[in-house]
């Protein structure tokens, strides 16, 4: 894994001119390179490597509207930049290739197709900069195509940065596929070879075809956290691979973080009753509205740090199984969350969250290594249409503890009476006080040591799928 720190990483020796000359000698693999919207950077590489002629047997662009249509159809939306879109440009570019070439060219040849819809950065206007990319090849001659394809957002500030950055990742594209493929975190790692960090982020990977057929795309994706491609990744509720700005546009957003390992019914009432409250707000409603299970791999309490890909994948997947969204981050404090959910919406957050949760966010321990520390961290957590929505838990002389009855040190008193009579925190009930009695990690080690009656603290199709997938280390006790 990589060191964030490090300004560029690569994962190959070969700077990426020479990894396009290596591509050009190689006369098995031969292909097409089609990019819009942000020059012909990709192509350039190829061709200022030398030997060309070699490997690349068209390049194009088709900047004009009208055009790109005629040549790739018009897809749902009619959305230009979109991982329909490119799918359609490499399904054509593809077809050509071997229409054209495939019976003049040597029976070794290894055909390739890539494509690129991009939306850089517009003289005339601040816009999204982000682009599609992806590439289809041959592992082997004659053999049916695989694909990659990755959702990236450009972080450079002028358009001609950002197409020097994409043909940079183009070319590392095309060459992980080929060199890398039986390694799917080395293709992702190596996606940002020469590349300075934090000039792009790689936000959605898909790897398709008979080829990476045995991938779990839920899997690989969680790599691109964990080789700073990205600080987060998600999933619609149905379990495909989402990209954040495209879920999150024009929407409220409510998220919970939790542990979720398993989901329980505490779980589910916690989301179950924001939701509820957070539909209260003016202009919210369930239609307008993201609910995201959040889980981070780099929380205060370092719990998930080192949880195995398929540990993580198996949570994402009940949450999934119960119609619920899935965000999964590596941010450990919840204003850094919040700033995340900025970057693609205006409307309203709602955060929930327990007690517990409520006395770390006031302690200044929780602070430590943030410059301005408590205050900094209060004020980036409570601009703008921020609310967090705080669930009670059991009382230990009886009843329960709300948030009115948070006890805080004395200096911390008057702030937080300011955010509650301002409407910045607000309570929310429990439906049933025996859900206090349900702890997540009580749950985990009674279903592993096959005791106890977890199966009834946990929702009914969730247990079924524990059993039946033997998920979390589950014992039956027999």
């Amino acid at each position: 894994m990589i060191n964030k720190k490090e300004k560029i990483h690569s994962v190959s020796s070969r700077t990426t001119k020479k990894k396009a000359l290596r591509i050009n000698l190689d006369d098995k693999k031969y292909g097409t390179i089609v990019e819009i919207g942000a020059g012909q950077e990709v192509a350039r590489t190829f061709f200022r490597a030398g030997a060309a002629a070699g490997s690349i047997a068209k390049t194009m662009s088709a900047y004009d509207m009208q055009f790109s249509d005629a040549i790739y159809g018009v897809q749902k939306g009619h959305r230009y930049v979109s991982k329909a879109r490119v799918k359609a440009m490499m399904d054509k570019e593809f077809e050509l290739v071997i229409e054209r070439v495939a019976d003049i060219r040597p029976k070794t040849s290894r055909f390739f197709a890539y494509a690129a819809t991009v939306a850089a950065k517009s003289w005339k206007r601040d816009n999204e900069c982000h682009a599609w990319c992806g590439v289809r090849i041959q592992m082997y001659p004659g053999a049916e195509p695989s694909d990659i394809i990755v959702h990236v957002r450009m972080r450079d500030k002028s358009a001609e940065l950002q197409q020097e950055a994409l043909g940079t990742l183009g070319v590392n594209l095309i060459y992980a596929a080929y060199y890398y493929y039986e390694d799917p975190k080395t293709i992702i790692d190596s996606l940002t070879d020469s590349i300075e960090h934090g000039r792009l982020e790689i936000d959605s990977i898909s790897f398709n075809g008979p080829y990476f057929e045995e991938i779990d795309n839920h899997g690989v994706n969680l790599n691109l956290i964990r080789y700073w491609k990205t600080r987060a990744v998600m999933f619609y509720a149905n379990g495909e691979v989402a990209v954040p700005a495209e879920m999150l546009y024009k929407k409220n957003v409510l998220t919970i973080r939790g542990s979720f390992r398993p989901v329980t019914k505490l779980n589910v009432d916690m989301i179950e009753q924001g939701m509820a409250a957070f539909t209260q707000v003016e202009g919210v409603n369930a239609n307008n509205t993201i609910a995201l299970a959040e889980i981070s791999l780099n929380d205060a309490l370092g719990n998930d740090t080192g949880a195995k890909e398929s540990d993580i994948i198996a949570r994402a997947r009940l949450l999934n199984s119960l119609g619920y969204n899935v965000m999964i981050s590596d941010y450990t404090r919840y204003f850094s969350l919040r700033a995340y959910f900025r970057q693609y919406t205006q409307k309203q957050i709602g955060i929930v969250l327990g007690i517990n949760n409520m006395r770390q966010i006031f302690d200044p321990a929780f602070y430590r290594g943030v410059k301005g520390g408590m205050l900094e961290g209060f004020g980036k957590l409570f601009p703008d249409n921020t609310r967090l929505y705080v669930y009670p838990e059991a009382a230990p002389e009886g009843g329960q503890t709300t948030y009115q009855d948070l006890m805080l040190a004395e200096e911390f008193k008057h702030l937080y009476h300011h955010l509650v009579v301002n409407g910045f925190i607000k309570g929310i009930e429990c439906s049933d006080p025996n859900l206090f009695n349900i702890y997540s990690r009580e749950v985990l080690k009674n279903l592993q040591q096959g005791n106890g009656d977890w199966q009834a603290q946990v929702p009914e199709s969730v247990a079924e799928r524990i059993i039946a997938d033997k998920m979390f280390g589950y014992h039956d006790g027999r």
